[in-house]
């Protein structure tokens, strides 16, 4: 079985020695770069599982490094920078990252956002898609039906409220923009849909029971988007 492959694009030395250290202890195999161009070389190269990235590269913003990555490949790539404005982090995303960890970070974090990759990526390839039923704690959807389930009782959904919540389970686990998912829903703007996307999100929440969840499944990031959590 071919080893988990990641690769860490990170000028500063102290900072890529932490996270590959981190890396070996857990049995991750991984590759270094400390510039953007090496990264776009080595990506396309070596093909990685995943890419953790650095955005103030020296000799190109990492939202590059992405869009280069994104032309041709779908590969997770998860952000870690000291950027921590909200413009950084939808800049990123909406470019295409799936995740933003901000710096200084916690190894621990580190090694749970890697993991939800994994469980994503693991999730496609033994086939998980529109003619599976997809279950997620007491969350169960059947996508050939339309069908909702919590805790065993149907749920009655809108179709809004549907769609809304089948886009983020096709996306457990990554941060999804409210520029992306408006655009996959309603492809309109943000500044004439984002209440309503505020409005169908409070209302499936409640739906599927997330108001008396201690960890809800759907969640917010304020001034970003919205995630579904994997349990």
């Amino acid at each position: 079985m071919k080893p988990f492959q990641i690769l860490i694009v990170e000028d500063d030395q102290s900072v890529r020695h932490l996270i590959a250290v981190t890396l070996k202890v857990h049995g991750y195999a991984y590759t270094a770069a400390a510039r953007g161009s090496e990264a776009v070389m080595l990506s396309t190269s070596l093909k990685p599982d995943l890419v953790l990235l650095d955005l103030g590269l020296p000799d190109t913003d990492g939202t590059d490094v992405i869009q280069s990555i994104r032309s041709w490949s779908n590969m997770p790539i998860i952000v870690i920078s000291a950027r921590s404005d909200d413009s950084d982090k939808i800049a990123a995303l909406d470019a295409g990252a799936d995740d933003y960890l901000t710096k200084p970070f916690s190894t621990e974090e580190l090694m749970a956002r890697i993991r939800v990759v994994q469980r994503r990526l693991s999730l496609m390839q033994n086939g998980s898609g529109e003619s599976d039923l997809f279950k997620n704690g007491d969350l169960e959807i059947d996508y050939k039906a339309a069908l909702v389930k919590c805790a065993g009782a149907e749920v009655h959904l809108t179709l809004t409220e549907y769609k809304l919540l089948k886009l983020l389970s096709f996306h457990v686990g990554k941060v999804l923009t409210y520029a992306s998912i408006i655009k996959e829903i309603w492809g309109g703007s943000v500044e004439t849909d984002i209440v309503s996307l505020r409005v169908h999100m409070a209302t499936l929440r409640k739906k599927i029971g997330d108001v008396s969840r201690e960890e809800p499944l759907i969640r917010t990031h304020v001034g970003i988007g919205y995630s579904m959590n994997r349990y």
